[in-house]
């Protein structure tokens, strides 16, 4: 069954933050770690809904780690993302030279939909 819902890009309409990151395994715990102090920074923010850290099962697989957030609207994501101390902390992680990473975020419309 199709998802019958609001167009793609309506103002106010909900939105889906997916970042995916490639990531050594030896270094996950570590990253996890500053990502809940990243995550527990923005659960404060208005429009916030929920945010899950996925992390893959095979150290092989290539994005260990994939987050997946829902927000009340693009304009909530974008107010919560602006926060000076989100952007030094999400800075610092990218900088981290002990940490390597690489992130691919963006924000994401549901296309399809099916359920039980």
């Amino acid at each position: 069954m199709a998802l019958e819902s609001q167009p793609v890009n309506a103002p106010g309409s909900s939105v889906t933050f997916i970042n995916i990151f490639e990531i050594a395994a030896e270094h996950l715990d570590a990253f996890i770690a500053q990502w809940e102090q990243r995550a527990a920074l923005m659960s404060a923010k208005p429009g916030f809904l929920d945010s899950r850290l996925h992390r893959a099962r095979s150290s092989e697989t290539r994005f260990q780690l994939v987050n997946v957030s829902h927000w009340e609207s693009r304009e909530a994501w974008e107010a919560a993302t602006a926060d000076t101390e989100f952007e030094e902390r999400t800075r610092a992680a990218r900088e981290d030279l002990q940490t390597p990473i690489t992130a691919s975020p963006g924000l994401y419309d549901i296309a399809v939909e099916f359920s039980a």
